[in-house]
């Protein structure tokens, strides 16, 4: 996943704040004269569904066709998917897509709701190396909380590296040849990757902008119950459905399994989120808020990484954001006494990270998952309830209890 990087070092010289908790679960921000307030107009594009690539990898079959399930945060009148090839070495054609609705769970599309898509009029698509591509609009309508399958027929890639999103939590499945129409008896093998798709984008009237939480496992659901869409970000999402149409919110979950603030990881972890911003916080799809849940594995697995180091990587990430006119809620580290890779000395530093994300008024607001989730007789853990049972990443429970905790009015 190339070289590791850490920020540089004149980023070190940070002024750690006093250690003061806040009781407030979510503490608003002043100061937000620089960003968007003009909600974007009825009919815009907004980011439905996403998901961050974090590697590529060979497909497990050669000519063949992924059946990607992915489950929409907004509904509207027509979808438009983003592929990408992002860590491809070699160009990747896709023959033939098709988006449809399910009939049943699985992968049964619904005859009467399956939709050919091209791009820029062509029915196949050459995605370059380390590229991505929009599809043309593709009239449908669709609903919020509902799942849509996209259906990419790949032929004769059985050498090339696909990149693809490790950790889905979603049974996905495949094809041998162009099964893009067929039914769901043509798939008799399954994935828990997302390949190539990065995004399907929706047009709606609904909804106002777009919010990404930004993050690593415990955003992308490790320890949620698989298909069944209880990630943090998707629940968000259904509380943000039945909010009034002039203040709903499309959400897209930009989450990695092991990914880390400043440093790159293994190659299934993805680039460091420093390094992610500008594929994984899209421009162009009403983008006003990104949530940003980073740097326990920076904790966790760069043994004698700083609070400092991680301080000035959050100002860093905060300014860039800013630049781009983007509300910033940065987010406590959960507790995680317990897990494999717990410390004392990672839990004072995440200790003083958290503090600092209190206090120090560089986010716009500030979301206190480690208030929410902690065991209130033992700080330095997560409660029972809240534990999916390896001490490090919600259960059901817990990532619903997150969800919770957001207050709707600052995003």
């Amino acid at each position: 996943m190339g070289s590791r990087r850490l920020l540089p070092a004149a980023l070190l010289a940070v002024v750690l704040t006093a250690l003061v908790v806040t009781p407030a679960v979510l503490v608003r921000r002043a100061g937000l004269e620089h960003l968007p307030s003009t909600p974007a107009r009825a009919g815009h594009w907004l980011g439905g569904w996403g998901a961050a690539q974090a590697t590529a990898g060979r497909l497990p079959c050669g000519s063949c066709t992924v059946r990607n399930v992915v489950h929409l945060s907004v509904g509207g009148t027509a979808v438009r998917i983003r592929l990408a090839n992002t860590y491809g070495t070699r160009s990747v054609t896709v023959g033939h897509t098709t988006v449809a609705l399910p009939a049943q769970p699985g992968a049964t599309a619904a005859p009467a709701l399956l939709r050919e898509v091209s791009f820029a009029g062509s029915r196949s698509v050459r995605v370059p190396a380390g590229a991505s591509v929009a599809s043309d609009p593709v009239p449908l309508t669709v609903t919020g909380g509902r799942d849509l399958l996209v259906s990419l027929y790949l032929p004769r890639h059985t050498r090339l590296a696909v990149s693809y999103h490790p950790s889905a939590h979603q049974t996905n499945y495949l094809a041998g040849g162009d099964a893009t129409t067929a039914g769901a008896t043509a798939f008799r093998h399954t994935t828990s990757h997302w390949y190539l798709l990065a995004g399907v984008d929706v047009r709606t009237a609904d909804a106002v902008g777009t919010v990404v939480a930004l993050g690593d496992s415990i955003t992308d659901g490790t320890g949620s119950s698989s298909d069944t869409n209880r990630r943090w970000p998707d629940l968000l999402a259904d509380r943000l459905a039945g909010r009034p149409p002039g203040k709903r919110h499309a959400v897209l979950d930009a989450g990695i399994a092991g990914n880390r603030l400043l440093r790159d990881g293994p190659p299934t972890s993805g680039v460091a989120a420093l390094t992610r911003l500008g594929t994984d916080v899209p421009a162009g799809l009403g983008v006003r808020t990104v949530i940003v849940l980073a740097g326990i594995n920076d904790i966790q697995f760069d043994r004698g990484v700083r609070a400092a180091t991680l301080i000035a990587g959050y100002r860093t990430m905060v300014a860039t954001l800013h630049a781009r006119g983007l509300r910033v809620v940065g987010t406590t580290l959960l507790p995680y006494a317990g897990a494999r890779a717990w410390s004392p000395a990672g839990d004072a530093v995440r200790v003083r990270v958290n503090s600092w994300i209190r206090t120090s008024g560089v986010f716009d607001a500030v979301l206190d998952a480690d208030a929410a989730l902690r065991d209130p007789t033992d700080p330095s853990r997560l409660a029972t309830d809240y534990d999916c049972g390896d001490h490090l990443h919600p259960s059901d429970a817990g990532y619903a209890a997150l969800a919770a905790t957001v207050d709707l009015t600052v995003l």
